[in-house]
């Protein structure tokens, strides 16, 4: 078994909010993940996804994108991003897969899963840099942190009863913000990280900047940008050990 990434789909099978009007790498996107998905994934790999899955709107809505991820080799752990307004309740969303036959798709999100490498965990997070952020109505960002923060605290709480009888596989953890950013610092979530001993941690939401390392280290913890279009649509292979100096 291989442990692949790659967040940030940003699907739109059927409402009409395709990404290609944000750049010439985002020409033909989706053809670019069915092509270069399928050249390296396995039936047997697992493929993390955190979050900014597909346009939809509902669940129904999303269904055609998540019919496309579920086509795809490998089994597939879905992660929330901030513009999944499809996304449901953990066990909506397992009935919603049982009943339409998506039977490679399964939640990562506020819970943890053993794989033979390492564990995953994660969960959303939130990049309360308000200056980046844009919001239709007052938003209380502190709370946000902080239930986000809970959140992170429940994967890994998870992930650690999962190691109690595997304590040589390191926790590895998803979110879909960037815990660390330029010179942005949600500490909070870095705080956790550090408590549970965390060597990576992997996000997405970041588009458009093509020109930064792909692994940055803060205070000893790799943070690592998984976001499609920065990495060409192509998943980024995690065991076995993928090179991430360029």
């Amino acid at each position: 078994m291989s442990l692949y990434v790659l967040s940030d789909l940003h699907l739109s099978g059927t409402v009409n909010k395709s990404m290609e009007v944000f750049g010439s790498r985002w020409s033909g996107y989706t053809e670019k993940i069915q092509k270069n998905w399928s050249a390296i994934v396995e039936p047997d790999d697992v493929v993390i996804i955190p979050g900014d899955i597909s346009w939809g709107m509902t669940l129904e809505e999303a269904e055609t994108d998540l019919r496309f991820i579920d086509s795809l080799p490998g089994r597939k752990l879905l992660g929330k991003g901030n513009h999944d307004f499809w996304w449901s309740t953990v066990s909506k969303m397992n009935t919603f897969f049982a009943e339409r036959g998506l039977h490679s798709l399964s939640i990562l999100y506020n819970n943890a899963c053993r794989l033979e490498d390492c564990i995953v965990c994660g969960t959303r997070g939130w990049f309360n840099d308000e200056k980046q952020q844009s919001t239709v109505f007052p938003t209380d960002y502190a709370k946000i942190v902080n239930r986000e923060a809970m959140r992170l605290s429940m994967s890994l709480e998870c992930a650690e009863k999962l190691r109690a009888d595997a304590p040589e596989l390191p926790i590895l953890v998803f979110l879909h913000f960037p815990p660390v950013w330029g010179s942005f610092v949600c500490r909070e979530i870095v705080d956790l990280l550090h408590a549970h001993n965390i060597r990576k941690c992997y996000f997405g939401h970041i588009h458009g900047t093509y020109n930064v390392p792909r692994c940055q280290t803060f205070e000893g913890i790799d943070m690592i940008l998984t976001a499609a279009d920065f990495l060409q649509f192509v998943p980024m292979p995690i065991y076995p050990t993928s090179d991430m100096e360029d």
